[in-house]
């Protein structure tokens, strides 16, 4: 199992201070909107890699009103294991992490915890630009190998400093090269990354028999495409210094691809769904993603399912509900009633969170 048994927030977004004490059982976490429900998860998004799923900087994370940093402390068993969590900002632009009582890096947090989540930012998935798309399956084949994010660091890093070389043309063959063969590297990884977790997720659709509709997933690399692993991309880069130089950065690389998905029993791509069959296909793909991790480490992955109800009529929340218990998932849900949540019953532990004078408040029900 993998769960989370403490949660401590201290100074953290509208939270003053909160601990949460958790059974392992999912968790529904209702009130009005701007109680302070979503905090809760983002507080728990950051016990993974990354900025969290809102992705916003450390130092907006604090409680406006107290304006002395943040602190996170959490208790996470973790396949037989139980290890404590602490990750905090002293208002800076940075987090620091520490792993049972011992300085660590973000990397260390996805070996411990695999956390998903589905967000109402990504209702847009389909019908935004392709970087979104990107960074939703990059999360993914985080999800599935922690050291994605370092492949996908190393990456980006090399083709800023590229594209600097590009933007003040600079010339010399020398510069160029060193930098192209760091994201020829870290581009192979991040592409082959990309390409596993789609057959992770397409070997969970196939397996599974659900309410929810099935995705067609694909990586289509568009401009920016290459062949022959490392090395060939190594050579595009190189080829096309010219062209790259005259648009002022990099066009080649996996950077440019983007993820494409189609509702598969009607044969129609995903940013022509409608909006609740375009919400569908996100539950269908952290559906998958939960079962190909569960099927890969022996554990379910935490779940963070913000405002989940929204766009899913009473019968596809109710099996939603029941795919959940069945994975032995703890989930963390949030939504503005009680009634949301109905169909979990005891299966479920419930909290209610209030928010007064800009401070929020938790109570179990």
């Amino acid at each position: 199992m993998l769960t989370i048994s403490e949660l401590r927030l201290s100074q953290f977004r509208s939270h003053a201070r909160a601990e949460l004490h958790c059974d392992g059982r999912p968790v529904a976490i209702f009130g009005p909107n701007g109680a302070g429900k979503t905090n809760i998860l983002e507080a728990i998004s950051l016990l993974s890699p990354g900025r969290g799923m809102r992705r916003a900087a450390a130092s907006d994370m604090g409680r406006r009103a107290a304006d002395v940093g943040w602190k996170l402390q959490a208790t996470i068993n973790s396949l037989g294991q139980s290890h404590e969590i602490e990750t905090w900002s002293d208002g800076t632009a940075s987090r620091s992490v520490r792993v049972d009582g011992k300085t660590a890096s973000q990397v260390a947090l996805g070996r411990i915890a695999r956390i998903l989540w589905l967000v109402p930012a990504m209702d847009r998935l389909w019908t935004e630009s392709a970087e979104g798309r990107r960074r939703f399956l990059d999360r993914i084949a985080l999800s599935f190998d922690p050291a994605h994010a370092d492949a996908a660091l190393t990456y980006e890093k090399a083709m800023r400093d590229r594209n600097r070389l590009l933007k003040d043309e600079i010339r010399d063959a020398g510069w160029y090269s060193a930098l192209e063969a760091q994201m020829a590297e870290a581009g192979h990884r991040v592409d082959t990354g990309r390409r596993l977790a789609l057959d992770h997720l397409a070997g969970a659709q196939a397996e599974a028999a659900t309410a929810f509709p099935t995705a067609e997933l694909s990586l289509q690399p568009g401009e920016g495409g290459w062949e022959g692993g490392a090395e060939g991309l190594a050579a595009a880069l190189a080829a096309r210094r010219g062209r790259d130089m005259a648009a002022g950065r990099t066009l080649t690389g996996p950077h440019r691809a983007d993820l494409e998905a189609i509702y598969a029993t009607k044969n129609v791509p995903a940013r022509d769904c409608s909006t609740g069959e375009q919400k569908a296909l996100l539950v269908s793909m952290i559906l998958a993603n939960a079962r190909a991790l569960t099927d890969l480490i022996g554990a379910p992955p935490l779940l963070l399912l913000d405002e989940v109800a929204a766009h899913l009529d009473q019968n596809r929340r109710a099996a939603l509900f029941d795919e959940i218990t069945t994975l032995g998932a703890q989930a963390f849900m949030t939504g503005t009633g009680a009634e949301m949540f109905s169909e979990l019953g005891t299966r479920a532990q419930h909290w209610h969170v209030t928010e007064t004078d800009g401070v929020s408040k938790v109570d179990a029900t």
